[in-house]
């Protein structure tokens, strides 16, 4: 019997593309590095890999947000199915909730609520996809745009993102690696893993661009308005009137709330592009396969929206403020890394890893598997994001705990530094 599972279940029809098998996304790499932590060890693991600072005291959502939630359950109005696409009332305050950034209004049939912004992301590629086709995606990025790509048959072509212009995207690169079988680029402002923030001028760049190529932009704006820096957060969708704009975003971030998985994908396309070549009929196909988000949590949306008080969100600025600050001034004082741009923006930190100033240390992989062996810091190598040899640090975290992290990082590195 056995030999008859595995004969059937061994027809190469039915395996996974190399692309999707060899692909792991960030928690299965955190997951490997925990395996790496010592057993004996008495101080505590800190955990800088993840984006998700909702276990730590000092992001807790709003008190809003967790009673409009209560609220809803209480209310027994949401304990049915929602209706394909969303709950009319959460799709116009999210609507509402981005017209404020815009300069025209979006209408509720502009938005669809998705069970997260993966869902966004999943339903969007899907939606463009073709056979022969290529997305462009940045380098580095969020790698569930490369196995999601995979998932769909469509090839990848990345352009870079360059740290000595602020992370900003190659133009260039972008219009050298378009053809005919381009669907779309991909942008993720603020920067996830990059914590840049771009300016108003370089979006508009990004939609003239697009707009020469013929393709949409498909922004993830997960992030939106964790900003700290110099830059404002501009969306995308400003530029809606150069080039159609697919926004992916969430309540995850901006409200601490990761686990809730409240998302929505939206199009910003005033000249109706997208609905005369069928890509909105396209998206529509996709979400209605998907899973929607808990009724309750959209039957919430409009209060934790409307009724948010705006210090809970000036706090949050001003802690990750701090964190970035402290992040940044301690990896300046540690050997062997380097970082080239100021966090702006965002939960992370890229790190270059200066491999050949070091003893015993073959990549970032290797860095971060005796990292969490020796001092028991776990953080994400870059080759993870795209970039190799670098780290994706987060510093949302509480300062202690990032100090402490830091510093095991520097003595780790004093240990492992070739003697000059």
């Amino acid at each position: 019997m056995e030999n008859k599972w595995k004969k059937k279940w061994e027809n190469p029809e039915l395996k996974l593309t190399p692309q999707i098998s060899n692909t792991l996304n960030i928690k299965d790499v955190v997951y490997l590095l925990k395996r790496n932590l010592p057993d004996q060890d008495q101080r505590p693991t800190v955990h800088l890999a993840l984006g998700d600072p909702s276990s730590v005291p000092c992001f807790r959502t709003s008190p809003v947000a967790e009673d409009s939630l209560v609220q809803a359950v209480r209310s027994a109005n949401f304990n049915g199915y929602p209706p394909n696409f969303g709950l009319s009332s959460a799709r116009r305050a999210i609507a509402d909730y981005l017209s404020r950034d815009l300069p025209y209004r979006l209408s509720a049939e502009d938005v669809y609520v998705t069970c997260g912004c993966k869902a966004a992301l999943e339903a969007t590629l899907s939606a463009l996809a073709r056979p022969g086709a290529n997305i462009l995606l940045p380098r580095p990025g969020f790698p569930r745009y490369e196995s999601r790509a995979a998932f769909c048959n469509l090839e990848v072509r990345h352009f870079n993102l360059l740290p000595e212009n602020g992370w900003e995207v190659d133009l260039d690169a972008v219009e050298a690696l378009a053809d005919e079988n381009t669907v779309g680029m991909v942008i993720i402002n603020p920067g996830n893993p990059c914590s840049s923030v771009f300016t108003y001028q370089h979006l508009k760049n990004i939609a003239e661009t697009a707009r020469k190529l013929m393709i949409p932009v498909i922004s993830d704006e997960v992030y939106g308005h964790l900003v700290y820096g110099e830059n404002p957060f501009v969306p995308m969708g400003v530029f809606g009137s150069i080039v159609p704009v697919i926004t992916l975003g969430s309540i995850s971030k901006r409200w601490m709330v990761p686990g809730w998985r409240l998302g929505w994908l939206v199009t910003t396309d005033p000249t109706g592009l997208f609905r005369k070549v069928g890509v909105v009929d396209s998206i529509k196909k996709q979400l209605i396969q998907s899973s929607y988000p808990v009724t309750f949590i959209q039957g919430a949306i409009p209060n934790i929206i409307e009724k948010t008080p705006a210090d809970f969100f000036s706090r949050t600025i001003h802690l990750l403020k701090q964190a970035s600050e402290l992040c940044f001034s301690r990896i300046d004082e540690i050997p062997c890394l380097t970082c080239p741009y100021k966090p702006q923006g965002c939960l992370f930190v890229m790190v270059k890893l200066n491999v050949s100033q070091m003893e015993d240390i073959s990549d970032d992989m290797d860095f971060c598997l005796k990292l969490a062996k020796e001092e028991c810091v776990i953080t994400l190598p870059g080759a993870n994001v795209g970039l190799k040899n670098w780290l994706r640090i987060t510093f949302a975290t509480e300062l202690s705990f990032l100090e402490d992290g830091l510093e095991r990082i520097r003595v780790f590195c004093q240990r492992h530094a070739k003697i000059q």
